[in-house]
């Protein structure tokens, strides 16, 4: 017999001194993800039960269980598949997917006893490690010659099966498994000694090994090694990985879910093993258009001491290509963008610009769901390449609810001309919307506070809504309750907008404000539908030193 589970030949693969702590489920998580599997829809909990039982990691599992909607779940299946896809570009076609169902369908035909086929020991390994490339069946047991490494002789064998792999990825080459029928009842069950097998083992002299026959040995000496097995000792001497831990790290390993084959996008491997040289920050926000549609413009800011300057005639410049797809989990690709970033500075304000930032936004439309969003940045002079994947969430605005759009604190906020509405960077309708990424402004600059609220109650008479807003602005102090330093209402009538929507548009000087973090909230009131809401951000105001310069 060649080499069992318990005794490899050829190359096992590389011992590990075992997971980290933190990726050993706690017995709190144990008992929280089974309570989150009980509340899942039947559809779900057979998915994670039975579909994909054996060939799901314990990470994905996990993340599965703590997703709060149908839809999540969905989305979250179909990229399950689809990182497994040898064929990503054609996701409407997964043979890796095919090939798992038809595995189950095999092993429930052939290996089905008192347990359904997939059930079984048989049956597991078969789905996740595909047919064996040899098979040694003995469906009777009967006599059978013990091989030298099991200590030689005759004896009589239960039932058994020895499977034989070339090659299985993360375990070894030349691996053998065997399976064991001790109840002869069709129940063959993967074993970690190659002599269960054996049905004379407990009864007294009976199919004595060699070295028993020649008393050099007797059986109760069999159970004394140190590699898990009823053997008794081998005529040839201490074999390849027979020791307990060869034994159950390999025994671990053939019934784990298999490592992911296939990367979902050849962006996201891009991500994963590309050293980011350009560090940028990014923000989405989200604006309804439609019912089913949300603006999602996307904010990109990237420090301009990273980029690469090329001097000619006075003036330096530096060139940023970026990239950016929208897909969603199962790799369909919904949105791409592709632009350039031109700087061109004076040698004059050089300095004075290296401190400042690079700002680029595009705003896609997309349909509410969970989404993958992809983006690099290449510097063309210097060839340093920047990447983020992020989950993109877009929410769902219900059509009969008070709701808002993201609560924008803005460095630039201003009315554009007429030609120029809802077009170019930043723009959102008729108004010049930029983000402060760090959300921190000096005591010169003014805040811009931009908030769209939809479904608004509208007075069927006089067809004007009455709505009210208040702003209010409150100081953080480590130690200290919030204090409240600034507050302003002002109404639906007053802001001249009587529509389902309102949009909040407001500059707000900082002169007057003290160092340090504040709170602002914004609470609105709908008295025709008795609706309220209250939507936040903080910002943190600093000294006024040369403004930093920004394109």
């Amino acid at each position: 017999m060649g080499a069992s589970l318990c005794a490899l030949a050829g190359s096992p693969a590389p011992q590990q001194d075992g997971p980290p702590a933190s990726a050993v489920p706690s017995a709190a998580k144990k008992k929280t993800d089974r309570k989150l599997l009980k509340e899942l829809d039947n559809q779900y909990r057979d998915w994670l039960e039975e579909d994909v039982f054996y060939i799901i990691t314990p990470e994905e599992r996990s993340a599965f269980l703590r997703l709060s909607t149908n839809e999540e779940r969905e989305q979250a299946i179909e990229e399950f598949w689809q990182r497994r896809n040898p064929n990503p570009e054609t996701p409407d076609y997964n043979p890796f997917k095919e090939e798992h169902y038809r595995r189950i369908a095999y092993a429930n035909e052939h290996f089905t006893s008192g347990l359904p086929g997939w059930k079984t020991d048989r049956g597991r390994i078969y789905i996740v490690w595909g047919p064996p490339d040899q098979v040694d069946p003995h469906p009777a047991g009967g006599p059978y010659e013990r091989t030298p490494d099991e200590g030689g002789g005759l004896t009589m064998a239960y039932p058994f099966e020895d499977w034989r792999y070339h090659y299985m990825e993360g375990v070894g080459t030349d691996i053998t498994l065997e399976f064991v029928d001790p109840g002869m009842a069709g129940e063959y069950h993967l074993t970690m000694d190659p002599c269960e097998k054996d049905a004379l083992a407990k009864i007294g002299n009976a199919g004595p090994t060699e070295m028993e026959q020649n008393g050099e040995t007797t059986k109760a000496t069999r159970s004394m090694g140190n590699d898990l097995s009823t053997c008794g000792p081998s005529q040839i001497g201490t074999q390849m990985s027979t020791t307990e831990f060869d034994r159950l790290r390999q025994f671990t390993q053939v019934k784990a879910a298999p490592p992911t084959k296939f990367p979902d996008l050849e962006a996201l491997v891009t991500t994963k093993v590309l050293r980011n040289q350009v560090d940028f920050e990014y923000r989405v926000d989200f604006m309804r258009v439609t019912s089913d549609t949300v603006l999602v413009p996307i904010t990109v800011d990237i420090p301009n001491r990273q980029l690469s300057f090329e001097s000619k005639s006075g003036v330096n410049s530096a060139v940023l290509d970026v990239f950016g797809r929208v897909s969603s989990l199962g790799g369909k690709v919904v949105q791409t963008f592709e632009d350039t970033i031109n700087r061109e500075i004076p040698d004059s304000l050089l300095r004075q610009v290296s401190t400042g930032d690079s700002m680029y936004q595009k705003a896609v439309p997309l349909r509410p769901g969970l989404y993958r969003l992809d983006l690099v940045i290449k510097d063309t002079q210097s060839g340093n390449v920047g990447t983020l994947y992020s989950r993109l969430v877009v929410p769902r605005f219900d059509e009969e609810k008070l709701s808002t759009s993201t609560l924008i604190l803005a460095d630039q906020l201003s009315k554009v001309p007429l030609k120029q509405v809802g077009l170019g960077q930043f723009v959102i309708g008729g108004s010049k919307v930029r983000p402060r990424m760090d959300k921190t402004f000096t005591r010169d600059e003014p805040l811009g506070i931009y908030l769209q609220i939809y479904n608004v109650g509208v007075d069927e008479k006089t067809q004007k809504s009455d709505a009210n807003v208040v702003y209010l602005i409150y100081r953080l102090e480590p130690g200290k309750d919030p204090r409240l330093v600034y507050r302003l209402a002002e109404t639906s009538a007053g802001l001249g907008q009587t529509g389902q929507q309102i949009t909040l548009e407001r500059l707000l000087l900082l002169n007057n404000f003290a160092l340090g973090r504040y709170k602002l909230t914004v609470e609105v009131n709908d008295n025709l539908t008795k609706q309220s809401l209250l939507t936040a951000a903080e910002f943190t105001v600093k000294a006024s030193p040369v403004a930093a310069a920004r394109n």
